[in-house]
C-alpha cells in the first residue's frame, strides 16, 4: 500500500513521527491484518507496521489473557523482552500505569519522566530515551494489553503522533481480538472432540452410557486435580487414564 511514512531520523528530533492521518491505509490495514491467520502473524504484522510507519527503534505487545502472567508477543528485539520482563517483576512502567487507561502514555524523555521511577533506571541502561504505549481495548471494553514503542533517541511527540497511535491501537486491538477469539473457539472445539472421543473409548471399553463415561472422566478429572481435557487427552493418546494401567474405574 502507498504510505506516506516518516521515517528519517532528523525528523524524528525535529517533531512529529506519524505519518499523516490517511482513512485509505487504515482501511487497508484493516484488511491486512485481518487476513492473518493466527495471534502471533496478527501480532508481528501489528509491531512491523509500527515501527516502519512512527520510525521507533524497537517495538512490541504485551497481551493479557484470561487472567495469565503478561506475555511478550512480536518484539522486535531481545531488548524488548528485557524492558516488559522488568515491567513485570517491578510492576513498574507504562503497562502499569493506572492512569492511562483508553488512552496513549508518550514520554520523550525517561530520563527525565518522574512516573515510573524503577523502571525508567532499566530501560535507561539499555539505552531507551523516549516512548510511547497504546492500550489495546477489545470491542467489549475489555484490556487485551498494549502496543509499546520505544526510541534511543529523547524525541518531541505531537499530538499527532498520539492521534496516529491512538486510531492504529484500535485497529490493531480489534484484530488482535477476533484472533485471539478464534484460537479460544478453536481450542473449545478440540477440547469437545477430545474428550467425545474419550467417552468412546470409555464406553466401549466399560458398555457404559455417554452420562456415565462423561461422569467417569468429570470424577477423576476432580479427584486428581487435573484439567478434564488433560485427563480426556491422555486417555485418547494412550489409551489409559493418567496414572492407570488399562483406563478402568
Amino acid at each position: 500500500m502507498d504510505r506516506d511514512v516518516v521515517s528519517d531520523r532528523a525528523h524524528l528530533e525535529a517533531g512529529s513521527v506519524a505519518p499523516r492521518l490517511d482513512p485509505q491505509e487504515f482501511a487497508d490495514l484493516a484488511l491486512t491484518l485481518r487476513a492473518a491467520h493466527t495471534v502471533e502473524q496478527t501480532a508481528d504484522q501489528v509491531v512491523e507496521h509500527a515501527l516502519t510507519a512512527l520510525g521507533a527503534d524497537h517495538g512490541g505487545i504485551v497481551l493479557l489473557l484470561g487472567g495469565r502472567r503478561p506475555q511478550t508477543v512480536a518484539p522486535s528485539s531481545d531488548l524488548v523482552v528485557a524492558l516488559d520482563r522488568a515491567q513485570f517483576e517491578l510492576q513498574d512502567g507504562p503497562s502499569y500505569d493506572d492512569g492511562w487507561r483508553d488512552r496513549t502514555v508518550a514520554s520523550q524523555s525517561l530520563e527525565q519522566d518522574p512516573r515510573w521511577p524503577a523502571w525508567a533506571c532499566v530501560a535507561g541502561r539499555h539505552g531507551i530515551a523516549a516512548l510511547l504505549a497504546a492500550q489495546l481495548t477489545g470491542s467489549d471494553n475489555g484490556h487485551l494489553g498494549a502496543l509499546n514503542l520505544y526510541w534511543d533517541t529523547e524525541v518531541t511527540f505531537t499530538t499527532d503522533d498520539l492521534a496516529y497511535v491512538s486510531i492504529f491501537a484500535t485497529h490493531a486491538a480489534v484484530a488482535l481480538a477476533a484472533s485471539v477469539q478464534q484460537v479460544q473457539l478453536n481450542t473449545a472445539l478440540d477440547t469437545r472432540k477430545v474428550i467425545g472421543q474419550a467417552q468412546g473409548i470409555l464406553m466401549e471399553r466399560h458398555r457404559l452410557s455417554t452420562e456415565q463415561a462423561f461422569e467417569v472422566l468429570r470424577r477423576y478429572s476432580q479427584d486428581h486435580n487435573l484439567k478434564l481435557r488433560d485427563v480426556a487427552r491422555e486417555l485418547v493418546d494412550t489409551r489409559r487414564l493418567p496414572g492407570r494401567g488399562d483406563g478402568r474405574r
